[in-house]
């Protein structure tokens, strides 16, 4: 069955098909989201176990402070009308097994005075970290996404470059040194095993994590009570009050092209929609060998998906837990002395977060308690399909739960839920390749391409775009959404039309 034509179809109700939707909608087009879930959101959601809501996205949200970067895309999407954020004085802690702990303050001024507390001896170098964070504060990195950079006129360059020069100095100096790096620099022995962990993965550039602190620092980077999912739903609304259509439960099996120009999508129901353009917002490496075959790949394309970007697969270990957390430090990162074998690997550390903060994810006086770890794709994927996959699962459950009662003792008394969410959790909810939790993963070998961008358009193939995380190295929330938007404000300049936002009431 074929259907009557419309302006623009989006493959995924992720963030960036919602805030691709929205726009186009703003902007007098026509248009249809089709979605393999039944939910909006894509990466960006919770799921509920038992009265409990396990968070699976978001920790902080750039834009959540009014009048700050990234604000205002929130507000046309109408997802921070009315909601509450946590702005957290910390972003988590790091304790060694002797209770040595590095807290990191995302007020700068103390988070340099209890560095130097920690290691007097490490004082100049500390120092030259926290007027970096000072610095940042005054930094809006959602200047580099405002546009489209092939709609970039040179006095548009001419600006971007004006508001980078003062930052040129700690973007060299930050944005070409990891945590890891960074830590080889402290003489302390204690900081130089903690700071690798100080914003919960080792390979981060360095000034990736300090803008997140200098954000936290001016409230410009809360949770948004309620969570992803409720944040997700937000946009959802957004777009269908503006008029949009979604399909759930809605699979596309493959775009449909003729002459080298894409006409529409057809569905494993075998229903055919067609449109004047194509937009996926979904996964990359489906998008570009399952639904177009193949055909509209160049060599630098292939380079990508066979190994030269790295992408970050997890394992979440959620609990619904019955005791009340809230006096507890919200996230610690434990440091171990004796490893622990985990899904195949010696794990030196143990990242575990709470959510009392936000009491809508739990019922009153309980509390969700995670336990989030990188792992290989490969690993799980060997054992699926087979009784050992659900074994293992409960296995690396029940070895994270003994380390937990050591941490808290009876805990394994108060545990009234156990979810547990490999990559290929991901990969089957999401259908993201190789069950990524973030499409590339943000290191300073990427950090360049989070800046550039990926081309949102393939070699010979007209009317086709991508947008969202795959050509978005990073894929944080507000830079997915500003995809969404900037190709819409492409189509228009294509079709000579005025681009126009509007403030959700």
């Amino acid at each position: 069955m074929t259907h009557a034509s419309t302006d623009i179809l989006i493959i995924g109700a992720g963030i960036a098909g919602l805030a691709a939707g929205c726009y186009a909608q703003m902007n007098g087009y026509r248009t249809r989201i089709f979605e393999m879930h039944t939910q909006p959101g894509g990466l960006c959601t919770a799921w509920e176990r038992q009265g409990f809501i396990f968070d699976g996205c978001l920790h902080y949200l750039f834009g959540s402070g009014q009048g700050q970067p990234f604000n205002r895309l929130w507000q046309e999407l109408g997802a921070v009308q009315g909601r509450a954020f946590v702005h957290h004085e910390e972003l988590l802690r790091v304790r060694d097994t002797n209770g040595r702990t590095l807290i990191v303050y995302s007020d700068p001024d103390c988070l340099e005075q209890h560095l130097c507390a920690l290691s007097p001896r490490d004082r100049t170098l500390i120092k030259k970290f926290c007027a970096g964070i000072r610095a940042f504060t005054r930094f809006d990195l959602s200047l580099l996404q405002q546009q489209p950079k092939t709609l970039m006129k040179p006095l548009d360059w001419a600006r971007l470059a004006k508001h980078l020069l003062p930052y040129a100095c700690p973007m060299a100096t930050w944005g070409n040194r990891s945590a890891q790096d960074f830590a080889g620099e402290f003489k302390d022995p204690f900081l130089r095993r903690a700071i690798p962990q100080m914003f919960a993965w080792s390979s981060i550039p360095v000034m990736v994590g300090m803008s997140l602190l200098a954000s936290m620092h001016t409230h410009n980077a809360g949770f948004p009570v309620g969570g992803s999912l409720e944040f997700a739903r937000a946009i959802e609304r957004r777009y269908l009050e503006l008029g949009g259509e979604i399909h759930y439960g809605s699979q596309v099996e493959r775009v449909l092209v003729e002459d080298n120009c894409a006409i529409g999508v057809r569905l494993y129901s075998n229903e055919e929609y067609r449109a004047a353009r194509v937009i996926s917002a979904s996964d990359g490496h489906n998008t570009l060998f399952g639904l177009l075959r193949g055909q509209y790949v160049n060599r630098q394309i292939q380079r990508y998906y066979n190994g030269s970007l790295p992408t970050h697969a997890q394992l979440q270990v959620s609990l619904g837990i019955n005791r009340d957390l809230s006096s507890k430090p919200h996230w610690v990162t434990h440091l171990l002395d004796k490893p622990v074998q985990i899904a195949g690997d010696e794990r030196d550390e143990l990242g575990i977060k709470h959510y009392c903060f936000d009491p809508s994810l739990a019922p009153p006086g309980k509390s969700v308690l995670m336990v989030m770890l990188t792992t290989h794709y490969d690993y799980w994927q060997r054992i699926y399909g087979r009784s050992l996959y659900h074994a293992e699962e409960i296995q690396e459950a029940q070895i994270l739960v003994d380390q937990l009662e050591q941490i808290y003792p009876g805990i394994k008394a108060d545990i009234e839920v156990m979810d547990v969410a490999t990559p290929l959790s991901y990969e089957r909810y999401t259908g993201n390749w190789q069950g990524s939790s973030c499409g590339w993963l943000l290191t300073k070998q990427t950090l360049p391409l989070l800046i550039r961008g990926l081309p949102k358009t393939l070699p010979g193939l007209r009317q086709f775009y991508m947008v969202g995380q795959w050509v978005e190295p990073g894929g944080s929330v507000p830079v997915v959404a500003m995809s969404g938007r900037n190709i819409i404000q492409q189509i228009c300049s294509e079709d000579r039309r005025s681009f126009v936002t509007q403030i959700a009431t």
